[in-house]
């Protein structure tokens, strides 16, 4: 009962289970509360789990879990004697964002080391929402030009867009869109986001202007290549193949840029600079 009331609304929550196989023999009871606090850190208000013992499912949780429910949930999972389920449950985005850091966290632990670093693993992302609503507000997901699969569908969230990620070994390597290129439906696609007939002239004139001239159906795909050889060379870190990386602070330190500029050549640009009161 204790997740009942999260299962009844699956339009806005989500409860994701993670098998860990080896997982009981590896950790303590104490390590696997512990990751508790890992979660937490991203929204998470707890962490379930079952350990898999040769007499069936055992957990905190079990008394909360009829027999028949338990038993479903090794079948569902592939369960093995020493294996681990861990899983979450809550609002959908967080438990996506804090089981999804979890997953690789705990393939990455020493005592699990599930990852082959010398593997390269792609994937294509496809069918990502066109929408998404924060705070009764609706936004584009990607941008308000996708092109949308099909705007037939009771739930804004539900309507998905023709856009596309490629991704190696966990990290987008790139990724791109089909743009809108017929004027009606961008105009549709900015009722749906809110923005008025005005105010999609006064921004995007320019862009329905342009549309009204029969442009064609037209995307793009770009690719990060510094990421590719950062994964390649095995780095951790995309500043360490970048040929001049920039620190936090937006500053390079090989060229000492920014640097000071002559005032003759702001004169130039026609800027003039303004300091700021300390």
């Amino acid at each position: 009962e204790i997740f009942t009331g999260i299962a009844a609304n699956p339009k806005m929550n989500r409860i994701k289970a993670l098998r860990v196989p080896g997982a009981d023999l590896a950790f303590s009871k104490r390590e696997m509360k512990s990751f508790e606090d890992y979660v937490r850190k991203f929204g998470a208000k707890g962490l379930g789990y079952f350990q898999m013992k040769e007499d069936g499912l055992k957990g905190p949780l079990e008394k909360f879990f009829a027999p028949e429910d338990l038993q479903l949930l090794i079948d569902r999972t592939g369960m093995e004697v020493g294996d681990v389920v861990f899983f979450g449950a809550g609002d959908k985005k967080t438990v996506w964002d804090y089981m999804g850091r979890f997953r690789i966290f705990i393939a990455e632990h020493e005592k699990m080391n599930l990852i082959d670093k010398d593997r390269f693993e792609f994937v294509w992302v496809v069918d990502f929402p066109m929408f998404e609503i924060e705070e009764g507000r609706v936004k584009a997901l990607h941008h308000p030009f996708t092109m949308p699969r099909d705007l037939n569908h009771e739930h804004l969230e539900d309507i998905e867009s023709i856009a596309y990620d490629i991704v190696l070994n966990g990290t987008e390597l790139g990724g791109g869109s089909i743009r809108i290129h017929k004027q009606a439906l961008q105009e549709q696609i900015f009722t749906l986001l809110g923005i008025g007939e005005e105010e999609a002239q006064e921004k995007f004139g320019f862009l329905l202007d342009a549309l009204k001239f029969g442009a064609p159906p037209h995307g793009g795909f770009a690719i990060g290549f510094d990421r590719f050889m950062m994964l390649l060379s095995k780095k951790d870190s995309i500043r360490d193949v970048i040929a001049f990386p920039k620190t936090q602070k937006a500053s390079c330190i090989m060229t000492q840029a920014p640097s000071p500029v002559e005032l003759t050549q702001l004169r130039e640009l026609h800027i003039r600079l303004r300091e700021s009161a300390k």
